[in-house]
C-alpha cells in the first residue's frame, strides 16, 4: 500500500468521523425549538377553571402575537402574582397551583400561555416568551403598583421571571425548579453536546441576578431529575439582595407546590400582611 493511498484512506476515514460527529449536533440544532418548547395546544389538553371567578384575558405582545391569559382574582388584594409556567403542558394545567399561591400569598394570580402553548398564537421563542411576559406586566401594572407585583417562575419561567426582574421594579422573585441557563441544564442531560455554544435559546438567569437588588426566594427538590438542585444553589450564592433557598428532600421537578413553602416564600417578600382569611 503506497503512502498517497494511505493518506488518502486516512483523510476519508477522518471525514467520515468527523460527520458522525457534526450530524447529531446539527439535528438537534436544527429541532432545538420543538426540544425546549414541547408546546401543548388547547386542543391537544385543556382544562377548565376550576373557580367561576378565574376571567380569560387576551393580550397582544410588542410582535403582534396574541396571547391568552387567566385572572385569578382575591378579594381586596392589593398586590398580585405574574405566574410563568413551564415549558410542559398549558397554563390551565396550573389551575391547582393557582389556587395554592392565591390562598397562601393573598393576592390575586395571573398566568399566562407562551407563544405556540394553549390557545395562545404564534411559535414560541426565547424573544417572544419575554415578549409575551412583558405584555402580561403592562396589563397587571394597570390593576396593581408594581412594587406588589410577585414575580413567580417555575422552571424555565424562571428564567422569564428574572429577565423581567431586570426591567421592572417589582415586589420580589419566587423561583421553583430552575436552573443557571438553559445551555447548562441541557449540559447536564447531554453532557457530549457543546450545548453552552450550540443553543440559541439561553435564560441565562446566572448573569442576571447580580443586577437584582430585590428579594430572592428559591425552592427545589433534591432528587429533581430534570434540572440538579446544584442550579437553584448556584443562583442563591449569586444573588446580591435579600435571599432564601429551601431544598425540598424527595422533591422532583414536577412536585406539586407545597402550601408550607409557598407561605414560607410569603414571609419572606414580605411586602404585605395577608387579610384574615
Amino acid at each position: 500500500m503506497s503512502p498517497s493511498f494511505r493518506m488518502r484512506t486516512l483523510f476519508r476515514w477522518s471525514l467520515f468521523l468527523l460527520a458522525l460527529g457534526i450530524a447529531p449536533m446539527l439535528l438537534l440544532k436544527g429541532f432545538e425549538n420543538d426540544l425546549v418548547y414541547p408546546a401543548m395546544k388547547a386542543a391537544d389538553g385543556w382544562s377548565e377553571p376550576s373557580d367561576p371567578a378565574t376571567q380569560d384575558v387576551w393580550l397582544t405582545s410588542s410582535d403582534g402575537t396574541k396571547i391568552h391569559a387567566r385572572y385569578l382574582p382575591c378579594e381586596g388584594a392589593t398586590g398580585a402574582i405574574h405566574f410563568s409556567h413551564g415549558n410542559g403542558g398549558n397554563l390551565s394545567h396550573r389551575d391547582g397551583g393557582m389556587h395554592i399561591l392565591r390562598e397562601t400569598f393573598q393576592r390575586s394570580v395571573l398566568i399566562y400561555d407562551y407563544p405556540g402553548y394553549g390557545k395562545s398564537g404564534g411559535r414560541p421563542t426565547e424573544a417572544g416568551v419575554y415578549a409575551a411576559a412583558e405584555a402580561l406586566w403592562d396589563w397587571m401594572a394597570q390593576k396593581y403598583p408594581p412594587e406588589r407585583i410577585v414575580l413567580f417562575g417555575e422552571s424555565v419561567g424562571g428564567g422569564v421571571a428574572v429577565e423581567l426582574a431586570t426591567r421592572h421594579d417589582c415586589a420580589g422573585l419566587v423561583l421553583f425548579s430552575t436552573f443557571e441557563s438553559l445551555p447548562k441544564a441541557a449540559k447536564a442531560k447531554l453532557p457530549w453536546l457543546p450545548c453552552e455554544t450550540l443553543m440559541s435559546n439561553r435564560f441565562d438567569s446566572a448573569s442576571k441576578l447580580p443586577g437584582i437588588r430585590k428579594p430572592v426566594y428559591l425552592a427545589h427538590g433534591d432528587a429533581d431529575e430534570v434540572i440538579p438542585h446544584s442550579h437553584s444553589q448556584r443562583l442563591f450564592e449569586l444573588a446580591v439582595g435579600p435571599k432564601r433557598l429551601r431544598i425540598r428532600p424527595g422533591g422532583t421537578h414536577n412536585m406539586p407546590f407545597d402550601p408550607a413553602i409557598c407561605e414560607e416564600a410569603r414571609k419572606f417578600i414580605g411586602t404585605e400582611s395577608p387579610p384574615p382569611r
